[in-house]
């Protein structure tokens, strides 16, 4: 039996490293925004009961003016986050309805990832009670310092983490509860803060086609991405303005 589910998807960061005059999460991307690629990815299952998009206070007119009847129409609850994007979850994890058993946490600026995936996370978090995407690390890694290679890092058996990572609520409550004991600047996932707790976090593993956009040259590789999988068949009639919806 399908557990309830609630995503978060985060878009309240500042990208600051991707320039230009608007945010990465808001970047157009194969005719959609990034962010409203992420809440797609969501509203459209049955297992899903909440969508919960944090964003930043500032970006408020924008979000609600070009894309605030559609969020409505799919139930997306829009909510200010916080400097950090620990921040905005714990603001999250507070607005759940009583009824959600897993909570799937995505960055809004992951829109390449697949239905499949999040169906197979959320299938193995619902056993485990926690599980991330994850795709192999391939590349030959260097430590350096003062710009020099201090060592080849050896890379067998390590993972790029990804997201949607989905835990069971009350793990990942517990997980956030226990936030101020540890040091801020290492938490760079909510599978961290888990790990920390003692708990196994399951891999899902993924390939690097998931991509998180950080720059504008990440904006054309994310297009060729979607534009080189199958479209999905749509059930049922199409209507004339289904590309228009957004």
């Amino acid at each position: 039996m399908a557990k309830n589910v609630a995503a978060i998807i985060c878009a309240a960061g500042p990208g600051k490293r991707f320039g230009g005059k608007r945010k990465k999460q808001f970047v157009n991307v194969g005719g959609r925004a990034v962010f409203v690629r992420s809440v797609e990815l969501f509203a459209n299952r049955p297992d899903v009961k909440q969508v919960l998009l944090g964003i930043s206070e500032e970006d408020e007119e924008i979000v609600t003016v070009k894309w605030g009847a559609n969020l409505k129409f799919f139930g997306v609850k829009t909510f200010f986050g916080g400097q950090e994007r620990f921040d905005t979850i714990e603001k999250a994890l507070e607005l759940l309805k009583d009824d959600i058993e897993l909570v799937a946490v995505h960055d809004a600026c992951r829109c390449c990832a697949t239905e499949k995936m999040v169906e197979e996370v959320i299938a193995a978090a619902a056993k485990s009670g926690a599980a991330i995407p994850a795709c192999p690390v391939t590349a030959t890694l260097k430590e350096a310092k003062d710009g020099v290679i201090t060592q080849t890092v050896e890379r067998a058996g390590l993972f790029e983490a990804q997201t949607p990572q989905v835990f069971e609520t009350s793990l990942l409550k517990k997980a956030y509860a226990n936030l101020d004991s540890l040091d801020k600047a290492q938490v760079t996932d909510d599978a961290f803060l888990v790990e920390a707790l003692g708990h196994e976090v399951t891999i899902v593993e993924t390939d690097s086609s998931n991509i998180k956009i950080t720059r504008p040259s990440d904006v054309p590789i994310a297009e060729a991405i979607i534009k080189s999988r199958p479209k999905p068949k749509p059930e049922g009639p199409i209507g004339p303005y289904i590309e228009a919806q957004w």
